[in-house]
């Protein structure tokens, strides 16, 4: 088959903070009957929207997709590894943390044995939006019980404010919260497994306690050492856009791209691009094709494409995300003069 570019069509999931409104990523989403919290762009079970896949969910897709197309580095992976959602919270996501593969693999094999590193990026913000990403430095497991038995919970945590092109960095073992008034592109191991530690109260469509999993949290969340937090984004060589690397683990590597002017891109082929659109309309050419893209939209770039153009109609961004090979990753940055002590307090988990 002759590797093209393949939009992923989404999956909207009900959320109890959710919004029911999810402009302007998707502006025919108005007046929804229920709140929609997140759109899964890259679920198993989304379907792909173009032949040869029509129909076929990417799940499907990448157990019959050619190995080349994945990349060499990613040839022998069984199941699609990357997760890509847009969250829109219109209340507070719980208080949670996630486990980390070792913990996973020996208590959550039946939901797959994988932990969840993830990374946020803000698409767009309205005033007084924040976080809670880690705890202070004096927080342990005594006194952040008694916060969760007075409802002080979030006294422990240390709080950032979000501005628009902001990006947090959460790794496994970080107890985290979203807040409202902003939406979030997420980016994250493929897996769905969240400890709920706190839900502020709220009960469920039959009147119900949400579940919370206390002890399994508290197994995983690191205290007395803060992770995560705030990055501060990489400027990296281009002379056709403005190009930033948000964040980078074994897990994901994610891009951020501003576009005015049509702008190539070549590959090394040994992963596939996923390009998650934030603004903006335009192409992308790949062997004298056209596929127009649009703002909310995903896309597959097969890693044996070896180069595609991204061709703006009006000023556009996007994120560009992959699975790297962090060590070549790095040794690229240095060769561009970043220094290790930059490396490892922005961008890297």
């Amino acid at each position: 088959m002759k590797p093209e570019p393949f939009r992923i069509e989404p999956i909207f999931v009900p959320r109890i903070w959710g919004a029911r409104a999810l402009t302007p990523l998707f502006p025919e989403k108005t007046n929804l009957p229920e709140p929609v919290g997140e759109v899964w762009l890259t679920g198993r079970e989304c379907r792909i929207d173009k032949e040869p896949f029509a129909g076929k969910t990417l799940g499907e897709v990448w157990s019959a997709m050619p190995a080349d197309w994945r990349g060499s580095r990613l040839a022998d992976v069984s199941e699609f590894p990357l997760l890509v959602k847009f969250i829109f919270p219109k209340e507070k996501l719980s208080i949670q943390v996630h486990p980390g593969d070792s913990y996973a693999l020996t208590h959550e094999k039946n939901a797959g044995g994988r932990g969840k590193t993830e990374m946020w990026h803000a698409v767009s913000v309205e005033p007084d939006a924040q976080v809670l990403v880690g705890l202070k430095p004096d927080a342990n497991k005594e006194n952040f019980l008694q916060g969760l038995a007075r409802h002080t919970l979030e006294g422990l945590f240390a709080v950032h404010s979000v501005h628009e092109g902001d990006t947090f960095f959460v790794p496994a073992g970080t107890p985290h919260t979203i807040g409202p008034g902003w939406i979030v592109c997420e980016v994250q191991q493929y897996s769905d497994l969240t400890y709920r530690v706190y839900d502020y109260g709220r009960v469920d469509a039959h009147g119900k306690p949400r579940e919370l999993h206390i002890d399994k949290a508290l197994d995983v969340m690191n205290f007395g050492k803060t992770r995560g937090g705030k990055t501060s984004a990489l400027p990296l060589p281009s002379r056709e856009m403005k190009k930033s690397l948000l964040a980078a683990c074994e897990y994901f590597a994610t891009e951020r791209y501003e576009l005015i002017n049509p702008a190539q891109l070549d590959r090394d082929g040994q992963h596939f691009d996923l390009l998650i659109i934030l603004s903006g309309s335009g192409a992308i050419k790949s062997q004298k094709e056209m596929y127009p893209y649009r703002r909310g939209e995903t896309w597959l770039i097969p890693a044996s494409l070896n180069a595609y153009e991204l061709a703006p109609n009006d000023p556009t961004i996007l994120l560009r995300t992959y699975v790297p090979d962090l060590a070549s990753l790095k040794n690229n940055l240095r060769a561009n003069g970043f220094e290790e002590a930059v490396l490892s307090k922005t961008v890297f988990g």
